[in-house]
């Protein structure tokens, strides 16, 4: 008999965390809770202290975007589990940078573990900052502990049908490019992951995942532009030169909007 699949996405989670928390924290790492989160552009985050028990008791909390579960390799998708690990550990035993910020304690400890802090999520991406990412380090703890547990058949049974991007089959360049920002989950505490330029071949999911559709690039040659004044936006050829001829604008220009 089958697992209910909150039980079973769930139970797989949580064994991975153990899985980590024994192999690359010493087992030093308490209880957290696990959710789900569809965060904006964000591949997980941590939060600290975010639920509390009607006793009193509290916990932190990691989430995990299961939009990109179908769309990245599973290694990957396990290293932003131990990224959150690692602001976790920081949190308890550590000094935390301010709001967002991954500072110098939180790098080396990534590092230590065998995950490269990167801004880019690629070779070369800066080490330190607000938008982070990271990459996997070939031989690594992580790389090696990894290896490890899914050797023990392990999976993530359930994915999200409709993720929400479509997957880069070329590895990622060096720079995100699209202005992915690291996700801020609450007022004071949120920390967690950007998101890459760069994903997996969809193999053999591919046959059941929605992709959202190709936006195409827009050929039309055209400018929109906007009076800083009173915000009234017009259309043209670029280059123009506007004046508007708003009731208190005195002849303001337009000025192009950037797209």
């Amino acid at each position: 008999m089958s697992l209910l699949p909150t039980h079973e996405v769930y139970a797989e989670l949580q064994l991975a965390y153990e899985h980590f928390n024994a192999q690359l924290f010493d087992g030093q790492l308490p209880d957290c809770l696990i959710t789900l989160q569809r965060e904006r552009r964000t591949y997980g985050y941590f939060s600290r202290k975010r639920f509390a028990r009607r006793s009193g008791e509290m916990t932190d909390e990691i989430a995990m975007n299961p939009g990109y579960f179908a769309i990245r390799t599973l290694r990957k998708t396990l290293s932003v589990l131990a990224h959150e690990m690692v602001h976790l550990w920081q949190f308890h035993y550590g000094a935390p940078g301010r709001r967002g910020y991954h500072n110098k304690e939180w790098a080396a400890r990534m590092e230590a573990l065998g995950l490269m802090p990167s801004n880019t999520g690629a070779p070369g991406g800066k080490r330190l900052g607000e938008q982070m990412d990271h990459y996997i380090i070939p031989g690594g703890r992580f790389d090696v502990s990894c290896t490890e547990l899914l050797t023990r058949d392990f999976s993530l049974s359930w994915y999200d049908r409709f993720p929400p991007e479509r997957p880069q089959i070329d590895p990622p360049t060096g720079s995100n490019g699209r202005g992915f920002v690291d996700d801020v989950d609450d007022e004071d505490e949120g920390q967690g992951q950007t998101v890459d330029q760069g994903s997996d071949e969809l193999g053999p999911l591919g046959e059941l995942i929605e992709l959202p559709p190709e936006v195409p690039p827009n050929r039309s040659n055209r400018v929109k532009y906007r009076c800083p004044k009173c915000a009234t936006q017009v259309w043209g050829k670029p280059e123009l030169a506007i004046l508007c001829g708003g009731e208190h604008c005195a002849g303001s220009p337009f000025h192009p909007v950037a797209r």
